[in-house]
């Protein structure tokens, strides 16, 4: 039993239709990466999936059947606007928050002493919200939202506002939900996170999804023929080499696509006989970055 399926489910406001025909599963204990452009449509899907918006048509179904009260203590939702209450001390605030997913009172306090203790937080437990770092009221509005153990975690740009450490705090933790059998629906710009955390993606553009399925055999299926090259010095001349079809260049390491046919070995040749100082070359598969301009543009 998939715990979210989604069919044809549209919303508009007003005239503008903001998700057009949309349908999801999603599989128990996977990370399904919910991605696209700014204003694709993500976040009204997944305020109709936890059911703070109704779809004007289409029906979704959560841990096997309609939506009910009582599926919101099994959901935990992190939206992309955060919202905590900053004149209130930071353990006031989770264990209030643990009491209106349905934790007692002393439960709550455990388990929000135990979460801050993870997070390195322990020492702020008794500080106002608003006297934290944007960075660490991120930390807090996390534990949150995971504080009643929810079957299905909903995170909406879960990694913004935070430093390269903190998020690969973050992503340890996902992963640690997802290997404890919960199911988690993230949406990130981050292509490179939803690289390495999803299971499945579906690609939202313009209010549909226009790709959709398995990672890997998506990266398999709209894979290119791709070269990783770091290097020091003038790469200007690559551009116009016959295996070249594109370059993305980053200054001193670049992803070049050859076109069809073309051997990574001639490209090397090539390479080896301008004036460049390679210091890495190897083939390599598409990045879901890539997948993802690629579609969008010609959606």
């Amino acid at each position: 039993m998939n715990t979210v399926v989604a069919e044809n489910i549209s919303k508009s406001f007003n005239s503008f239709r903001a998700v057009d025909s949309v349908s999801l599963a999603i599989r128990p204990g996977s990370v399904f990466g919910l991605l696209g452009p700014n204003g694709a449509g993500k976040t009204t899907t997944m305020r109709m999936i936890v059911n703070i918006i109704l779809p004007d048509s289409g029906s979704i179904h959560l841990f096997g059947e309609p939506f009910r009260e009582e599926h919101k203590n099994r959901i935990g939702y992190l939206p992309e606007e955060r919202g905590l209450y900053p004149k209130m001390k930071v353990i006031d605030h989770l264990q209030f928050l643990g009491e209106m997913k349905g934790i007692e009172p002393g439960e709550a306090q455990k388990q929000a002493l135990q979460w801050l203790e993870r997070f390195e937080l322990a020492d702020r437990a008794q500080k106002k919200v608003q006297e934290l770092s944007k960075g660490l009221q991120q930390k807090v509005q996390f534990i949150a939202t995971i504080i009643h153990a929810p079957e299905l975690l909903i995170v909406d740009e879960p990694f913004s506002g935070l430093d390269p450490l903190n998020t690969k705090f973050l992503k340890d933790i996902l992963l640690g939900l997802k290997q404890a059998g919960k199911t988690i629906i993230l949406s990130t710009h981050l292509m490179e996170q939803a690289e390495k955390l999803c299971d499945e993606i579906c690609l939202i553009n313009k209010g549909k999804a226009v790709l959709q399925g398995n990672l890997r055999e998506i990266k398999r299926r709209y894979g290119h023929n791709m070269v990783n090259v770091e290097y020091s010095g003038n790469a200007e001349f690559l551009r116009g080499l016959p295996p070249v079809k594109s370059i993305n260049d980053y200054g001193n390491s670049m992803e070049i696509r050859l076109h069809d046919g073309a051997a990574p070995g001639e490209l090397f040749k090539l390479l080896a006989a301008g004036n460049l100082e390679v210091r890495r070359f190897e083939t390599a598969e598409t990045p879901l970055n890539e997948i993802f301009i690629d579609v969008v543009e010609k959606s």
